[in-house]
């Protein structure tokens, strides 16, 4: 049963959506956290596997994105980001079909570093599945000449400025082909463009301020990772070059209850390969049970 829900996350209305097992009593409950420039419904497929399996699980917008409130839009703000899942978490705990003291985390690319960071500061959090997390950026990334990391700074720098004069943000594209301005850019950018949007309707929109880059330059959910009570599985993808398989690592390495899976793939193979996700998240709800006693 999927139900359509909202909750105030320091003002903010953010909207959801709320998937319950079938049985009575209270039941464990997955709040689901997507990445950068993400929205929720890329992560209705997962909701569903978890329900499927006994497990409640809340999937959500993050402000200024998708189906939630917040101006102006498409604005990755951190900050306001973990505000949104410490709500959600919140909304979780007081729902009555669900165990207050069995709420699980499990995020997406930078929603990987928000679940480890909130975790971290919440030790009634069961535990935490980061999947293809976001650990700082690489160093170099493939593809992208000194021109265009460049640019890309630029346009960053003068977004933020905007900002601060109160201006509508500048807006770039999340994803284009190598050469053109972008927050990635790689030779399958029409690939990825299709897996991001679904190939159809979605909330997802291929246009970003890329403001929030400059606080993702010192975000260190690696410090949060070693504050962690709760057990943490990170899953990760060999060829990844997105959030390369070694700086995930390193959060299952920081964690005192970490462990890590490392699986064939790039950082796209968790959107598009349905058999491989079928793979991973039988992993994951394994670690859940394990750990949290979900069954």
């Amino acid at each position: 049963m999927r139900t359509e829900v909202s909750f105030t996350a320091a003002g903010v209305r953010c909207a959801g959506y709320l998937y319950l097992p079938s049985g009575p009593g209270p039941v464990p409950c997955v709040v689901l956290c997507h990445g950068f420039s993400g929205t929720m419904d890329r992560l209705f497929d997962y909701a569903e596997r978890f329900a499927a399996e006994g497990l409640a699980a809340l999937v959500f917008d993050y402000r200024s994105f998708g189906e939630s409130d917040g101006e102006p839009r498409q604005v990755p703000d951190i900050d306001g980001q973990l505000v949104d899942v410490r709500a959600a978490v919140a909304f979780a705990r007081a729902h009555e079909r669900v165990d207050p003291g069995r709420v699980l985390l499990w995020g997406n690319s930078l929603g990987g570093a928000h679940a480890i960071t909130v975790a971290a500061d919440d030790p009634r959090i069961a535990a935490v599945v980061a999947q293809i997390p976001f650990n700082g950026f690489p160093k170099k990334v493939e593809g992208r000449s000194t021109g265009d990391t460049l640019r890309l700074l630029g346009a960053i720098v003068w977004d933020a400025f905007r900002g601060e004069l109160g201006l509508r943000p500048y807006y770039i594209p999340m994803v284009g082909r190598p050469g053109r301005l972008a927050v990635t850019a790689t030779p399958e950018a029409d690939l990825h463009i299709q897996t991001l949007s679904g190939g159809g309707e979605t909330l997802w929109r291929n246009s970003v301020a890329p403001r929030g880059l400059l606080r993702m330059m010192r975000y260190r959910p690696a410090e949060a990772a070693a504050r962690l009570t709760c057990p943490l599985l990170v899953c990760a993808a060999a060829e990844d070059r997105e959030t390369p398989a070694e700086t995930s690592r390193v959060l299952a390495d920081r964690a005192p209850r970490g462990e890590m899976r490392v699986y064939p793939g790039t950082h796209f193979t968790f959107y598009t390969d349905l058999a491989f996700r079928d793979r991973v998240v039988a992993d994951q709800i394994d670690f859940y049970r394990r750990t949290s006693a979900t069954a």
